[in-house]
């Protein structure tokens, strides 16, 4: 990577202000570009910074280029928003017609098509966990519990279902006990997911919750992320553990969520999930 200024197209949680705050550290020059109703403009505060609505990409490239961005990390939570609400300006319009139908596709889809024109733009586009080290999950179990050999075969289980979704580029979670899949993820995200599922909980040993990339994902952008959050809704919700993606999903709490799943009772375990 090119000692350029890092631009950051920040979305929703802490990471961005962690990865701004690394960077910035190492006295590489850093513009974070903070989109509205997503990112927590006041994290960013302490560095150059800027905003734009989804929508107004013609703006936003004016405020990268500006900064003398030459390459570009895409990180945060976004709601994706609904193509009639988007009100795109000149370049926006231009951009949805290079994207063409990935932006009727899923998430994965939308993300690589954004990501390839991007670079077609001039930018080198970066996955975080390529900027910022220690951001995803290591290998093996992670918290003081360890699976059973029924959560195993659960941990089984949701990896092949989830791997389906993401074949499908619908999402990159499930959630199940004793064999039987009592909730996926698409839109509503992870916390909505284990919500849901508090409510279908069989007696029993608890489930648990799978999160995997999807294949063929695109690492640069939207890799599965649990945090302290995630270990809540997943106590909440009854479940013995969580097994996500070993080095492919991002961790960016990593103590912290150890700690609340140590503290919890629940199990925490990173694999390498078989394709």
């Amino acid at each position: 990577m090119t000692d350029g200024t890092l631009g950051i197209i920040a979305g929703g949680g802490q990471v961005p202000a962690q990865l701004a705050a690394a960077v910035a550290a190492t006295g590489r020059p850093v513009f974070v570009l903070a989109l509205e109703g997503h990112a927590d403009r006041a994290s960013v505060a302490a560095f150059p910074h800027g905003s734009m609505r989804l929508g107004a990409v013609g703006e936003g490239l004016a405020q990268l280029r500006a900064h003398g961005v030459t390459d570009l990390v895409l990180v945060g939570t976004v709601r994706r928003p609904s193509l009639l609400t988007l009100m795109p300006d000149a370049e926006g319009a231009r951009l949805l017609a290079r994207i063409g139908r990935a932006a009727f596709a899923g998430d994965d889809g939308l993300l690589a098509a954004i990501v390839r024109v991007l670079e077609e733009e001039g930018f080198r586009v970066h996955g975080v966990q390529a900027v910022m080290a220690g951001l995803t999950a290591p290998e093996g179990v992670l918290t003081s519990r360890a699976p059973t050999p029924e959560d195993e075969a659960d941990i089984l289980r949701g990896a092949a279902v989830c791997r389906l979704l993401g074949e499908a580029d619908v999402g990159q979670a499930v959630v199940v006990q004793q064999g039987l899949v009592l909730g996926v993820e698409a839109i509503e995200g992870t916390d909505a997911l284990l919500a849901r599922c508090a409510g279908l909980r069989r007696d029993g040993p608890g489930g648990v919750l799978v999160k995997r990339a999807k294949p063929g994902q695109e690492l640069r952008a939207d890799l599965p992320t649990i945090g302290v959050r995630t270990v809540e809704g997943a106590a909440a919700a009854g479940l013995a553990g969580i097994a996500i993606e070993a080095e492919r999903t991002l961790m960016p709490e990593r103590a912290a969520t150890i700690d609340a799943a140590n503290a919890r009772g629940l199990f925490l375990v990173a694999r390498r999930f078989t394709p």
